[in-house]
């Protein structure tokens, strides 16, 4: 193979990462309470925004929160009352520590397992960071 034919194949491989110049807002969270139970309408929309799984975010805000819930549809039920303040500064506390990258500050990343660590590998810059494996 000639290097154009390789460089063709290669660009095809290489993930594409945004690189619009928009500014990443973190997300609030929408929810209502209902009796003794804290209903998050959006938290899927949100977990699909930062590219993250929703179970990972979903085990996150409950150890953090120290509560117990569960997914209904696409909404994430508490079984406590937590007012949404709270709630959002967990959420950035987990953009911090799991989306954006800690040499760039983008939030282009992905989080890789590699043997029994968890690794936030950025798109955009090619850092890579250890983040805690167990939530």
């Amino acid at each position: 193979m000639d290097y154009e034919k390789l460089l063709d194949k290669a660009y095809k491989e290489v993930k594409q990462v945004n690189t619009s110049s928009e500014r990443f807002e973190i997300p609030k969270i929408e929810g209502h309470i209902e009796g003794r139970k804290t209903v998050l309408t959006n938290f899927y929309q949100i977990a699909s925004y930062l590219r993250r799984n929703p179970e990972h975010f979903q085990k996150f805000l409950l150890k953090e929160l120290a509560t117990s819930g569960q997914k209904e549809g696409d909404r994430l039920i508490l079984n406590n009352k937590v007012q949404s303040a709270k709630i959002n500064q967990k959420i950035e506390q987990y953009v911090k520590e799991f989306v954006l990258c800690k040499e760039c500050g983008k939030p282009d990343t992905e989080l890789i397992k590699e043997d029994r660590l968890t690794f936030i590998h950025c798109l955009a810059c090619g850092a890579k960071h250890s983040v805690r494996g167990k939530i």
